[in-house]
C-alpha cells in the first residue's frame, strides 16, 4: 500500500484511541491488511466495511477511510491493471456503485498529493482556485459544495478559536458541516506542534472525529 496512506491511517487511529481511551490495534492491523490485499477494489471495500461493522465505535471514520482506500487504488492498485482501466466499463460501474460513498476529503487528499508532486505547500486559496477551479463557470458544482469554505477564507488570518466558532454556526444542511473544521484547521496549520493539536481538540465539539481527521491530513502531508 501507499506509505503516506499507511502513515495517515496509523496517525488517525492512534489519535482516536487516545481520545476514546480504547485500543484500536487489532482494527489497525485488519484495515492495513485490507489495503495491502491484491484483490479487486470492490472486494476490498466489502472487507473494509466488515471491519467497521465489527468496530461500531469507529464508524464515524468509515467514509473517510473509504477516501483513503480510493486514493490507495489510484496510487498503487491501478498500476497492476491495464493502462486504460479507468476508461473501462468495469470502472464506470464501480463509480456508479460507489457514487454515495466517501467524502469531500478525497479532494483535499488528491490536492495534497499534487502539492507533493509540484513541491509546493498546501494553501487554501490555491486549493480552491487552482485545484477545484471554483471560479470557473464549468465548475459551479464545486463552488456550491465548498461555498462555506470559500466564504470564510479570511479565517486563515484568524485563530483556531474563530474557525471553531464559525464551524459551529454553519447551517446544519451545509454540504461540509462535518468536515469544515478539520479541513480549515489543516489549511490554517498543516504542520502543527503538540500545542496546535491540543488547540484543535480543545475547540472541537466532536474531538474524536475532528482531531482524527485533522491528524490524518497532517500525517498524509508529511514527507
Amino acid at each position: 500500500m501507499d506509505k503516506q496512506i499507511e502513515k495517515a491511517i496509523k496517525a488517525s487511529l492512534n489519535k482516536f484511541s487516545e481520545l476514546n481511551n480504547s485500543s484500536v490495534s487489532d482494527f489497525n492491523k485488519r484495515v492495513i491488511d485490507v489495503f495491502n490485499l491484491d484483490a479487486p477494489f470492490m472486494e476490498k471495500v466489502a472487507l473494509m466495511d466488515e471491519a467497521f461493522d465489527d468496530e461500531p465505535k469507529l464508524d464515524l471514520l468509515r467514509e473517510v477511510f473509504f477516501d483513503l482506500l480510493m486514493i490507495n487504488f489510484f496510487a498503487e492498485d491501478v498500476k497492476k491493471l491495464e493502462e486504460d482501466y479507468l476508461d473501462t466499463k468495469e470502472w464506470e460501474d464501480i463509480e456508479e456503485e460507489t457514487i454515495d460513498r466517501g467524502t469531500e476529503l478525497l479532494n483535499v487528499l488528491l490536492y495534497i498529493r499534487e502539492c507533493h508532486d509540484e513541491e509546493i505547500e498546501p494553501e487554501l486559496e490555491d486549493f480552491l482556485k487552482e485545484f477545484l477551479l471554483v471560479e470557473e463557470d464549468e465548475f459551479q458544482d464545486e463552488h456550491r459544495i465548498y461555498e462555506d469554505i470559500i466564504a470564510n477564507q479570511i479565517l486563515m488570518e484568524g485563530s483556531i478559536e474563530e474557525i471553531a466558532k464559525t464551524s459551529n454556526e454553519l447551517d446544519p444542511e451545509s454540504e461540509l458541516k462535518d468536515l469544515f473544521y478539520p479541513i480549515m484547521a489543516f489549511f490554517y496549520q498543516p504542520e502543527p506542534d503538540n500545542e496546535d493539536i491540543s488547540a484543535v481538540e480543545k475547540n472541537s465539539v466532536d474531538p474524536e472525529f475532528d482531531a482524527s481527521v485533522y491528524t490524518l491530513l497532517v500525517a498524509f502531508n508529511q514527507l
